[in-house]
């Protein structure tokens, strides 16, 4: 952790007290965790660090007893109004709790999200909005994404995006308002989304078929030529589990007549956060591949938890949900609505992480150097970012608070907080020696 535990911890109660109930005579494993930390008030991040990591170490080895007593020093540490650090430990404390009421299911511990840890609370479009813009987290994709379709798609006539996103096309109205300023005049543009989603926050009360009227009413606002997809319909999905759907579903559309690809437009593929919910992404990026596209943007958060491992995933995520934590911190007041919502989504997403296995854990983050390796072995070739797009985004993050920057890191774009990766996005092209003939029928 980056920042320090500062004043007096206020801890908070469970419904299940039974399950932090210590030991008079705590356990020679407990006080080597505790060992250099001259009181709970004193624990900074390493020592919380590493009483997570005791705890994760006694779940994983079915020590309830060592298990109960690290989640009791942990309860008079984490606070859910205290410092950036003690917020982030409570939620990580709710997650061990919820994996606890699994291996000591004796003593089940209720009151702490819904069963598979997803936060399912419906969003209007103007609280997206804001959502979108808290913190610079997606502005940045979108901004960097944008830039590259934008100078790929130049001169051309008639442009179709194909759109993995968690946003709900959220991006778009930038492209479409740049693309009506073109010197030659704006394309026809087609925006092709797939009916379902991961069910992930940001969750919005509108359907795509809503906002797919949305952008078309604001395209013709601008003048541009504009066609909306909703590739499948609810029935597709709506009987099959999180993330069968994705790899059923998704790939079985990924086709050229599924997708009706026509001879004079060109394709650009967009993933927004949408890579890391996918059972199997050499599949995707493969499919994705035969479909010869111009370029394919792809944006996420620049961590590895792909780990098996409880205990290397929280040493993980520890280390980099500090970031969102800290940022907030920064500007917004702590009984901000819109602080909390955001907060609450960041603790389910640690809940999935640290609470979850199996399919249920559908949060499973990859780094970017890792990403980039992925496309390489798949037949793809980094496509540098231009120098506009560099100061184009360098000139958004002017607009945030300070502590927000942007470093080029082996053709990458990556997004920092006071110096350390957040976000990072990159452009792709197809491998000129992989690249197939397809069938495009008129």
């Amino acid at each position: 952790m980056k920042a320090d535990l500062r004043g007096n911890p206020t801890s908070f109660l469970f419904q299940n007290p039974n399950l932090f109930v210590a030991s008079s005579q705590p356990s020679s494993d407990l006080t080597g965790a505790l060992r250099g930390c001259s009181s709970l008030g004193s624990l900074d991040g390493a020592c919380t660090e590493k009483l997570l990591l005791h705890c994760a170490s006694a779940l994983e080895a079915n020590d309830v007893t060592l298990a109960q007593q690290v989640m009791w020093v942990l309860n008079n540490v984490a606070s859910p109004t205290g410092d950036p650090n003690q917020r982030l430990t409570s939620w990580f404390l709710r997650a061990l709790v919820s994996r606890a009421s699994r291996v000591c299911p004796n003593a089940p511990v209720t009151g702490f999200g819904g069963g598979n840890g997803v936060h399912t609370r419906l969003m209007t479009v103007t609280e997206l909005a804001g959502y979108v813009d808290v913190i610079p987290w997606h502005r940045f994709g979108f901004c960097a994404a944008n830039s590259e379709i934008l100078r790929a798609v130049q001169g051309q006539n008639r442009v179709h995006i194909l759109d993995f996103s968690i946003t709900h096309c959220m991006q778009w109205p930038t492209l479409i308002d740049a693309l009506a300023k073109r010197p030659e005049g704006p394309p026809f543009l087609r925006i092709s989304v797939m009916s379902g989603r991961p069910p992930v926050p940001p969750l919005l009360n509108a359907s795509c078929e809503q906002l797919g009227v949305r952008l078309a009413n604001f395209a013709k606002f601008r003048d541009v030529p504009f066609e909306f997809n909703v590739i499948g319909s609810e029935s597709d999905y709506i009987h099959q589990e999180f993330p069968d759907f994705h790899h059923n579903f998704i790939l079985s559309c990924l086709t050229p007549s599924c997708l009706n690809l026509r001879p004079d437009e060109v394709l650009a593929v967009n993933c927004q956060n949408w890579l890391r919910y996918l059972p199997s992404r050499d599949t995707f990026i493969d499919a994705i591949k035969g479909l010869n596209p111009s370029i394919v943007t792809i944006v996420d958060e620049d961590c590895d938890l792909g780990g098996s491992s409880l205990v290397s995933r929280i040493t993980t995520c520890f280390n980099y949900l500090w970031i969102p934590f800290d940022a907030l911190e920064t500007f917004l007041p702590k009984d901000s609505p819109q602080r909390i919502e955001y907060e609450a989504d960041i603790g389910h997403k640690i809940e999935n992480i640290i609470g979850f296995e199996g399919d249920q854990r559908i949060e499973r983050l990859e780094s970017g150097m890792k990403l980039s390796q992925r496309m390489k072995n798949n037949g793809f070739l980094s496509a540098p970012f231009c120098e506009d797009t560099i100061r184009e985004v360098k000139s958004l993050l002017d607009e945030h608070a300070s502590g927000w920057g942007m470093k080029v890191e082996d053709e990458m774009l990556v997004l920092t907080w006071k110096g350390h990766s957040a976000v990072y996005a990159t452009t792709w092209v197809v491998s000129p020696q992989t690249q197939v003939d397809i069938e495009i029928k008129d």
